[in-house]
């Protein structure tokens, strides 16, 4: 795994033509631990193709070994997973190890804490940052009993005990936080409530119907949603078929868009709504943006996304739009480097706690690369010319795999190269991520340096 190779490999993005092709992006990452997930509480046997592959999943899927679950992988590539129903989690003989990935720390507490042992989790250096206090109250609340030696923060241990159901509202609003309060609620009796302020990503309530479970889901006067949920509900084995991550496929469109006389398509692409801030966002500054062939696939919409080359100008995202697409802000940024006018983008607090204070790292990278900007405590303004950025830094990507991408993608379209300090942090979610890229027509090299 990443976290145990000692060598960082640096990887350069050289300037380059216009990007063009045809391309299929890794599957969805929060479908992918959710499909695990699922998979391995369900009575029976729930075929997965299309699973992303890169080490965050992976270390989803073996947490769930550990915890009794079959998860095995078939000669064709598509991923069985066999559960024994709602209540019957093992305890794990080892700690469970996250490495970078907060996703699969904050469900999996979830999902053992009512189960009737103790649970040790760690991860990476990175993930011992993170906080998870926002998942460890309400866990409490339920019953169950949280130890750290670190504050709140990885390592830990989750005691599970028999849950009560809790009206709970988020106070900030999070998928993740929401997640495993309704995983935890899986075996727990009565109507477990939660109101998020506003809507967040919604694939484990998706996932949910998609195993044979009832789930309501309300919208309210202040913006937000009610999530109900009734335990104890029996999940039956479903087979998934998992959409490309649009979170990946962010990247890829970015890196047309800012070049000119670029024609990329991404197919079969997740674009569910409460996800697609990014690609709306991009057409409002001008892109060319075409969704085809538009379906629905497990209880998602899916469709195919053409994006040509042009100019973009600046504008203001409206701050309501954050959670739907909060992890492709730090290649957001990058656009709006590129664009003609001021791009302002506020109500992003939730980046200063994820693999890295995201705000933070991009506002030095950005320095680095000669584009002008202000940082503020919930978000950046950047002031774009319209012209490709200077470039040539060399960036401290802080083992977050969205700050190494994104600043590859701006070394593509600016004046100099850019190289990030370790590629190897790519591989956590879009495996293989360089090479393509380079099949659409990018110039990057491992192991050099601008």
């Amino acid at each position: 795994m990443t976290s145990q190779i000692s060598l960082p490999v640096p990887v350069t993005a050289h300037p380059t033509g216009p990007l063009t092709g045809s391309i299929i992006v890794p599957g969805d990452k929060s479908i992918s631990h959710r499909a695990l997930i699922f998979g391995g509480l369900a009575t029976g046997t729930t075929v997965i193709s299309g699973l992303l592959e890169g080490e965050d999943v992976l270390r989803t899927a073996a947490a769930l070994r550990q915890l009794g679950a079959q998860v095995v992988k078939n000669s064709v590539g598509d991923w069985h997973v066999t559960g024994n129903g709602i209540g019957a989690l093992r305890e794990p003989e080892e700690v469970l190890d996250m490495g970078n990935s907060g996703t699969a720390a904050r469900l999996l507490m979830g999902l053992v804490a009512g189960s009737p042992f103790t649970t040790m989790f760690r991860g990476d250096a990175s993930l011992h940052k993170r906080p998870m206090g926002r998942v460890a109250r309400p866990l409490e609340e339920m019953g169950a009993l949280i130890t750290s030696r670190s504050g709140g923060r990885f390592p830990l241990a989750v005691t599970g005990r028999t849950l009560m159901p809790i009206d709970y509202e988020l106070p900030v609003a999070s998928a993740q936080v929401k997640s495993a309060i309704l995983l935890a609620a899986l075996d727990t009796p009565g109507l477990t409530r939660v109101t998020e302020p506003k809507p967040t990503r919604d694939h484990t309530e998706n996932m949910l119907r998609h195993f044979g479970a009832e789930v309501t889901v309300t919208d309210i006067d202040t913006g937000g949603r009610v999530i109900e949920y009734r335990g104890q509900q029996e999940l039956t084995a479903a087979d998934i078929v998992v959409p490309g991550d649009p979170s990946s496929a962010a990247f890829i469109a970015v890196a047309a868009a800012i070049q000119p006389g670029s024609d990329v398509t991404i197919t079969n692409v997740g674009l569910n709504p409460l996800r697609d801030g990014l690609f709306i966002t991009l057409q409002e500054m001008g892109a060319n943006i075409e969704i085809m062939n538009p379906r629905e696939q497990g209880g998602e919409k899916v469709g195919d996304i053409r994006i040509k080359g042009g100019s973009l100008q600046g504008i203001e995202v409206p701050p309501e739009r954050a959670p739907t697409m909060i992890d492709e802000f730090p290649v957001l940024f990058v656009a709006a480097s590129f664009a003609t006018g001021t791009t302002v983008m506020r109500g992003l607090h939730e980046l200063r706690v994820k693999e890295s204070d995201r705000i933070a790292a991009m506002a030095a990278g950005l320095k680095a690369c000669g584009v002008s900007f202000k940082e503020l405590e919930d978000g950046l303004i950047i002031e774009g010319s319209g012209r490709a950025p200077k470039g040539g830094g060399h960036i401290e990507t802080h083992l977050d795999h969205r700050i190494a991408m994104s600043f590859l993608v701006m070394g593509l379209a600016a004046q100099e190269p850019v190289t990030v300090d370790d590629g190897r942090v790519m591989e956590t979610s879009f495996p293989g991520f360089v090479d393509l890229l380079t099949s659409l027509g990018g110039n990057m090299t491992r192991g050099t340096a601008a």
